[in-house]
């Protein structure tokens, strides 16, 4: 056989080894979104660090006297070694320490508080559980910074903070919290705490539920004290579940905007996300590097959470016995352990939305008499006139308002709509050509932007869109959107075709069933609740989302959250507390409604 028949007959077996991979679904699934991935991670990525060495038309390439567009490590030498006025420790180091302090205070608020009550409602006797429990996932519903503003409008005082009143505290009681309590580390760790705290209770709480009573069983057969078996034996064993935790709320803690521009910047206290976004305007290259700072953290962060959750490799609390827990039993103390739980889950869920509507309506701040009421702020009009505010008409009868609200419902239908797609066909493809390397890639890739800040996702694409002309508006925050919440949809379509046996799928192809065709009459009829939480979740978190697009918004007027925003930024309290009332009341109407047709739910995949 000469050469010539070799090369051909062996490129003949190429062809048709390539057909034969291509003619597989799954394969130009994984395919398709690895390109898409690279194109919408990585390269966007490329483009952030680019951004970090390139010198900036304007104020920029004045301070660096060299010319815009030009090369240059100038971002990295002003920002990490300028002495003068102490401007790097300002403008990065005081910043970065603020932000591990708050993000590790946060981690322990939020293990502490929810794994004591995922302890209380799974291993003891504990009265109104139901209740408890239905409730405790609802901070997490709400957007973050509703407890800042909860907090601020309570305890804020004229004494403290930049062109403030009294709250509540202040107005109704005559008391007059110190800053520290007000403004800074303190409130500002709490609240992310407390917003982070159902990561906690989900994540130790299953554990706990699932564990084996045996262990514990046998610990008391040989009369170890009630302290000593929750110690030695029921802390190890949520310790996996305990670490996962506190990475989690950790990396979320380290990347929050909201809640430190509400309760740091009154008093000037700084975490990396608000300094970026002030040195976004002015030094953008230098922002983009604490945008690449935090990435860099965040990946840390899941290195060291997969360190932790590998370290062992069996750590069985499952076992084929049926054993039914015993429940510790309170005795007394049920009812008043009760009562306070239900009692601060009422500050923590239900007082924040009576502020709010409270606060709505008071025309002179600080006064919180009859005569000084008002529903104007949200039926009124002519306002500049009557009661000298900046917006003509209450956000009711406000045309910006309701145009704002369409786009910010148009925007999470159109994340949720893409995300949820590309997770279900991600999951698909993944879980059907599990363990192979391409499979392994594409769903690494698809996690990779959870590992993203928000804020320095936004940055990425803010990047990104100036060396695209045609990436601008709707397109560009839709397109920032699905990317950010592809991850949870993706675990949601990988979790759901895991419990999908191949036999129903290879039914339908010995009986020559089309590929689109199984999908959509066999694979999401069948797992329908784990692919709504898919696209739920990203439909939720987009209405409540600030930080992801408080960069990409062509005007602060767009979306609902920059908006209120903006009306903070102001002093108009009354107009910033109605339309976070109104946000909230939305997601939570959108939430039922889903609950109500689908069965789906938020609070059910907290944590993604």
């Amino acid at each position: 056989m000469d050469e010539a028949t070799v090369r051909s007959s062996a490129f003949v077996r190429l062809r048709g080894r390539a057909l034969a991979w291509l003619s597989k679904p799954a394969n130009l699934i994984l395919l398709f979104f690895l390109i898409a991935l690279i194109v919408l991670t990585l390269y966007p990525l490329y483009s952030l660090l680019m951004e970090t060495v390139t010198i900036h038309a304007g104020r920029e390439a004045r301070a660096a006297k060299e010319a815009a567009g030009s090369l240059s490590f100038y971002h990295f030498r002003r920002l990490f070694t300028t002495k003068e006025n102490e401007y790097s420790w300002i403008q990065f180091y005081e910043p970065f320490l603020n932000t591990l302090a708050v993000s590790l205070a946060a981690s322990l608020i939020a293990i502490v508080f929810g794994g004591t009550v995922a302890f209380m409602v799974t291993r003891t006797n504990l009265k109104y559980i139901k209740f408890i429990s239905a409730v405790f996932t609802f901070p997490y519903i709400m957007p973050s910074w509703t407890l800042a503003l909860f907090w601020e409008n309570f305890f804020k005082n004229v004494n403290i903070g930049l062109k403030t009143s009294n709250g509540i505290m202040a107005g109704l009681f005559g008391i007059y919290m110190p800053e520290w309590f007000v403004y800074g580390a303190f409130p500002i760790a709490l609240v992310l705490g407390l917003h982070y705290a159902p990561y906690a209770y989900i994540l130790i709480g299953a554990m706990l539920r699932n564990m084996d009573a045996n262990l514990e069983e046998a610990a008391t057969i040989l009369r170890t004290n009630r302290f000593r078996i929750i110690w030695c034996i029921t802390l190890p064993i949520v310790k996996p579940a305990m670490m996962s935790t506190f990475l989690l709320v950790f990396a979320s803690s380290m990347s929050a905007y909201s809640v430190p521009v509400f309760l740091g910047s009154p008093v000037r206290y700084y975490m990396l996300s608000t300094k970026m976004k002030s040195l976004m305007d002015s030094y953008p290259g230098q922002a983009y590097i604490i945008a690449a700072v935090m990435i860099l953290m965040g990946i840390i962060i899941l290195l060291l959470n997969q360190r932790v959750t590998n370290s062992r490799k069996h750590f069985t609390t499952v076992t084929g016995k049926s054993s039914r827990i015993s429940k510790i039993s309170l005795g007394r103390a049920n009812t008043p352990i009760a009562i306070v739980l239900v009692i601060v889950l009422l500050l923590v869920a239900v007082l924040p939305l009576l502020t709010f509507a409270l606060e709505s309506v008071i025309i002179k701040a600080g006064d919180y008499s009859l005569s000084n009421m008002t529903l104007d702020f949200w039926i009124g009009t002519d306002l500049i006139e009557r009661l000298d505010q900046g917006d003509s008409t209450g956000i009711l009868l406000n045309p910006k308002v309701w145009k704002a609200l369409g786009y910010s419902l148009s925007l999470s239908a159109a994340c949720a709509f893409v995300a949820g797609t590309c997770g279900i066909l991600t999951g698909y493809s993944v879980v059907k050509r599990r363990g192979s390397k391409l499979a392994n890639l594409v769903n690494s890739l698809a996690f990779f932007p959870y590992l993203m800040p928000s804020l320095a996702l936004g940055a990425i694409y803010l990047a990104m869109s100036a060396k695209i002309p045609w990436l601008r508006g709707f397109l560009l925050l839709a397109l920032a959107g699905s990317v950010k919440y592809l991850p949870f949809a993706s675990r949601s379509g990988v979790n759901a075709m895991l419990q999908l046996s191949n036999e129903i799928e290879e039914a339908a192809i010995i009986t020559g069933v089309p590929w689109w065709k199984r999908m959509l009459k066999i694979i999401v009829p069948i797992q329908k609740p784990g692919f709504l939480s898919g696209y739920l979740v990203p439909l939720v978190s987009c209405m409540r989302e600030l930080s992801l697009f408080v960069l990409l918004v062509p005007t602060s007027n767009t979306i609902l959250t920059t908006m209120l925003m903006q009306y903070s930024e102001k002093g108009w309290a009354q107009f910033g507390n109605a339309i976070n009332l109104l946000i909230i009341l939305v997601v939570l109407l959108v939430n039922f409604i889903v609950n109500k047709l689908t069965g789906a739910s938020i609070d059910k995949g907290v944590g993604g």
